[in-house]
């Protein structure tokens, strides 16, 4: 039996829409109502299945991705990426890897939607101008402007990683030791002294409302949390180094950016309607 087009190229066209909306429920969305026009497609007029599918994903992810900035914007406290339980093969994959991390999709939030799309299709995906410039509804000239405007701005914002596996892993455990002591100058000793720290409550669950910057003062925020906790594990999120942690009942999971040897970034996302994909990996492809 001949597998449906759309149903075979589903894990690359969930993974454009979660790179362009940071949102795995979004992006479900989106591919529901692509379906839903795919659907009345006759299949056998186009050439090329893959990029048109990718082609009617991108528009329906543009114009939700232009109704949830909207809405973004009365969000309570900060807005960060909804993460994903990543299965192995990603990590095969350095730069897909990179792109889904939750400092990336972070980054990716801070550019206008057209950008963010022309960005993940050109840079993620390879998609070539000619083939990027309908699925925006822009010229080819526009697009290649807009590409370079969007590298710069990303390159500018990007978070540094250039530690191995190994390098994170014993970060990692070094963090998770100090987490459960609750001691504020072992914390500060795996914190970079720039260290920003990020949280999304969504109004929903306790959160900093705005990032916290510096060792000492995300040092004494992270301590502050040993009081009430009781349980934390190790785990991969969105293929990068992660704790999920439980206090007086309440589930976070943390994602940390690590360089030289030191944690640079923390991002704790608290929003309970923001970790129901945390049960089993979710397959990313491109």
């Amino acid at each position: 039996m001949i597998k449906d087009p759309f149903v075979a190229h589903r894990a690359l066209l969930f993974t454009v829409a979660y790179e362009m909306l940071g949102s795995a429920t979004d992006a479900e969305d989106v591919l529901q109502e692509s379906w839903l026009r795919w659907a009345t497609v006759d299949q056998a007029s186009v050439r090329n299945l893959r990029a048109y599918l990718v082609r009617v994903v991108t528009r329906q992810a543009l114009d939700r991705l232009r109704t949830v900035s909207r809405r973004r914007e009365d969000y309570v406290g900060e807005w960060l990426p909804e993460p994903l339980m990543t299965s192995p093969d990603v990590a095969e994959d350095v730069e897909l890897a990179e792109s889904v991390s939750i400092a990336m999709l972070t980054v990716l939030e801070t550019l206008a939607p057209v950008e963010r799309a022309v960005f993940v299709l050109r840079e993620v995906f390879d998609v070539s101008y000619d083939e990027i410039a309908p699925s925006v509804g822009k010229s080819v000239v526009a697009v290649r402007q807009i590409a370079r405007r969007a590298r710069a701005h990303v390159a500018a914002r990007r978070p540094r990683m250039s530690v191995s596996s190994s390098e994170q892993r014993l970060v990692m455990e070094r963090f998770l030791i100090a987490l459960r002591t609750g001691h504020v100058q072992t914390l500060m000793d795996v914190l970079a002294p720039d260290v920003v720290l990020v949280a999304d409550g969504g109004g929903l669950a306790a959160a900093a409302k705005v990032p916290i910057h510096g060792a000492g003062e995300v040092a004494r925020l992270l301590a502050g949390a040993d009081r009430s906790l009781s349980r934390t594990a190790l785990v991969r999120l969105n293929e990068a180094p992660a704790v999920l942690i439980e206090t007086s009942g309440h589930v976070a999971a943390v994602s940390l950016v690590v360089a030289d040897g030191r944690i640079t970034g923390v991002y704790v996302m608290a929003n309970p309607q923001k970790l129901t994909r945390l049960d089993q990996p979710t397959r990313l492809f491109r």
